[in-house]
């Protein structure tokens, strides 16, 4: 008796074990991959700071306003640790009372209607107007520059997203070159990733720029400010940043190419050729 009760006992163990890793096998099918969808920024001292593919996203927007606005890097490392601490940089729909969108900004308050605090470069222009009118933000700690602006109940809690506001704000302002890479699979056969980019460039930066043979050129003369190398490496980690957006597959600046097939692990590498000759971005 007690023979059988144990092989049946094993039995319906087995099954069970059969039908767990039936639905994991069918969930893995079915649901895509977003675990893998990430993007890093390792820093020459080996610090490493990680977002979700879609995060990374928004974080390159958010500081693609402020170059375009000619701001500092401290500006953005303000915005993405706000946005960080807020939203989870995620363009939300929800939050306390009728806070919505990345800095969780309220329309009753005045940042604006709930369409313009859910457009992600209104809401990151609107807190941006708000942190200019700080007095020497750029030399306060950040918890007083971001409470400024958004008076939070918790205002202590922006500075614990300090390093990874600061890292992915070098690397996207370009005083980190060659820090930012993305792990992604590969994108839509049917998507025109350099039409996406075109597009994106125009709403982020403000940069016009054609797609022409499946490709954007962003030649050192149309980008923003007076230090071309510096913000050929902001565009060219902005275009890695957003390619979970715009399928973008390859990035090349200053010699260096990511190619999207390679993987997180590879990062940037040595490229023959490696952008325009002027010393621009090619993205494709």
């Amino acid at each position: 008796m007690r023979s059988r009760l144990l092989r049946g006992t094993v039995g319906v163990l087995a099954l069970v074990v059969l039908a767990v890793g039936a639905v994991a096998l069918l969930l893995t099918r079915l649901v895509p991959d977003r675990v893998s969808e990430t993007c890093a920024v390792v820093l020459d001292d080996g610090t490493r700071h990680v977002l979700d593919a879609d995060q990374a996203d928004n974080a390159a927007l958010i500081t693609a306003v402020t170059v375009r606005r000619g701001l500092p890097a401290r500006a953005a490392t303000i915005a993405l640790a706000t946005a960080v601490q807020e939203s989870k940089l995620r363009n939300i729909d929800y939050g306390d009372r009728d806070s919505l969108g990345l800095f969780q900004q309220r329309p009753s308050q005045g940042w604006g209607t709930p369409e313009q605090v859910t457009d992600p470069v209104y809401a990151t222009n609107a807190f941006l107007d708000g942190l200019v009118q700080v007095p020497g933000y750029t030399e306060l700690p950040i918890t007083e520059a971001a409470q400024t602006v958004q008076r939070s109940g918790y205002p202590e809690a922006y500075a614990d997203h300090e390093p990874e506001g600061r890292a992915f704000a070098s690397a996207l302002t370009g005083h980190s070159p060659a820090s930012l890479t993305c792990h992604l699979p590969e994108p839509d056969a049917a998507a025109s990733p350099a039409e996406a980019a075109s597009a994106r460039l125009e709403q982020d930066f403000g940069i016009t720029a054609t797609a022409a043979d499946g490709a954007v050129v962003v030649g050192a003369a149309a980008l923003p400010g007076d230090a071309p190398q510096r913000l050929a490496w902001a565009v060219a980690h902005w275009a890695v940043a957003t390619a979970v957006d715009t399928g973008v597959t390859t990035v090349e600046v200053a010699g260096q190419v990511w190619q999207r097939s390679d993987g997180n692990e590879a990062g940037w590498a040595p490229a023959d050729g490696g952008g325009p000759d002027d010393g621009g971005v090619r993205i494709s």
